[in-house]
């Protein structure tokens, strides 16, 4: 039960972050391009890959801090990050068709799901 605190805790922090984050970058840059967004999701890959590999290097520490923050914190940041690892993840196995499917497919399919939904919520009112 204590690990589900610690990912509230981090899910919640990094939904004020993205909100944060987000807001202020449009407002200072504009809104264009979603540079809000990009940071954001360039920020979480960044944070995402910096946390799972040191904290897979130092497993002396608390477990906690692997659910607070790649599970909670990066999780309500920016889901992109998750995408990217997972990825990354695939490639470091060999698995590069694999990797190419999963990170094309996703982006594709998540497109057309986008499309999609929109579609669905246009013809339902």
């Amino acid at each position: 039960m204590e690990k589900y605190l610690f990912i509230a805790v981090g899910g919640s922090l990094g939904s004020i972050a993205r909100y944060w984050v987000g807001s202020t970058v449009s407002g200072r840059i504009g809104t264009k391009f979603p540079y809000g967004t990009f940071t954001i999701n360039i920020t979480a890959c960044i944070i995402i890959g910096f946390a799972l590999t040191y904290l897979g290097k130092h497993v002396e520490l608390n477990p906690a801090w692997r659910f607070m923050i790649p599970v909670g914190f990066v999780g309500a940041y920016s889901t992109f990050s998750t995408y990217e690892w997972e990825t990354l993840s695939t490639l470091r196995s060999g698995a590069f068709l694999l990797a190419a499917l999963y990170a094309v497919g996703s982006l594709l399919l998540g497109l057309v799901a986008v499309w999609g939904g929109s579609v669905l919520a246009e013809v339902l009112g």
